[in-house]
C-alpha cells in the first residue's frame, strides 16, 4: 500500500523492519477522492497527515479575485502535508489534481514514532526539509525565471521525482494535468502557456500532449531550464 512512499525513504537511508511496521502502523484508513476535489482546507484542524498512494495532488492557496496558485505538486509516495502533524493545521489547501488514492496516517501514532523511534523521526523530519528545498526552488522559478524556463524546471523536476518511485520512463512520464492547471503551478496565464509549451515543442526539445511529458533533447530541456537536481537529495544519507 506504502511502497512508494517506502522506496523515497530507502533512497536516502536504511529502514529497518521495525520502522517500516512503524510507518504502516500510522495509517488508519485510505480514501480515493476524483479529481478536482479539494480534500483538505485552509485553517481546519487536524489530527491526521495525508500520504498520497497514487495520482498528483497539488498545494493551493485561493486569491479574493478567484486566481489560485499552485505552490506544489505532490507524486505518489509523498507525505503531502506531514508538517500538519506539528502545526494543526495548514495555511493552504489540497487539491486532488487528479483521481487520487490517499492513506491518512494519524497525528497519536506518529507522535508515538517521535517518542521511540528516533532515526526515524529523523527520516521523516528530512523529507519535510526537502518538500521546503522543493518551495524555494519554485519561488526562484516565479520570481526570476523566464516563462519557458519555469516550465522547463517544472518538467526535469518531476521527471526525477517520478523516477524515484518507478512511474517515469528515460523520455517521459505520465502527468494528466490541464494547461489551467498547469499555469496555476507556473503562475502563467492558460494562453501563455500555451506559448510556452508551443516554443518547447517547435525547439524539439519536450512535448506535452494528452496527459505526457515526452523528451526529444532532456539534456538540452536541462540546459534551457539551468536544472540541477541538487535540492531534491537524492544522495543517501546516513541520518
Amino acid at each position: 500500500m506504502i511502497e512508494r512512499h517506502l522506496l523515497k525513504l530507502r533512497l536516502r537511508d536504511t529502514i529497518s523492519a521495525e520502522e517500516d511496521a512503524a510507518i504502516r502502523g500510522t495509517i488508519v484508513d485510505t480514501i480515493v477522492h476524483p479529481a478536482g476535489r479539494t480534500i483538505v482546507r485552509a485553517g481546519e484542524e487536524l489530527n491526521y497527515s495525508t500520504l498520497l498512494l497514487d495520482g498528483l495532488l497539488g498545494r493551493y492557496k485561493d486569491l479574493k479575485n478567484g486566481q489560485r496558485q499552485i505552490t506544489h505538486v505532490h507524486v505518489a509516495g509523498d507525505f503531502a502535508d506531514l508538517h500538519g502533524f506539528t502545526l494543526k493545521r495548514l495555511d493552504h489547501s489540497l487539491l486532488a489534481i487528479t483521481p487520487c488514492t490517499i492513506a491518512r496516517a494519524s497525528h497519536a501514532r506518529l507522535r508515538q514514532i517521535t517518542e521511540t523511534l528516533p532515526h526515524l523521526t529523523r527520516v521523516m523530519w528530512y523529507s519535510t526539509n526537502v518538500d521546503a528545498a522543493i518551495h524555494r526552488e519554485w519561488e526562484v522559478s516565479l520570481g526570476r525565471r523566464s516563462a519557458i524556463q519555469r516550465a522547463a524546471h517544472l518538467f526535469c523536476e518531476l521527471h526525477v521525482r517520478l523516477q524515484v518511485v518507478g512511474l517515469a520512463e528515460v523520455d517521459s512520464y505520465p502527468l494528466a494535468i490541464s494547461q489551467a492547471e498547469l499555469a496555476e503551478c507556473l503562475g502563467l496565464t492558460p494562453v501563455h502557456v500555451n506559448r510556452v509549451l508551443r516554443e518547447l515543442r517547435e525547439r524539439v526539445l519536450v512535448e506535452f500532449r494528452n496527459g505526457r511529458v515526452s523528451f526529444h533533447d532532456l539534456p538540452g530541456l536541462k540546459r534551457l531550464a539551468e536544472f540541477d537536481p541538487g535540492y531534491l537529495y537524492l544522495e543517501p544519507q546516513a541520518l
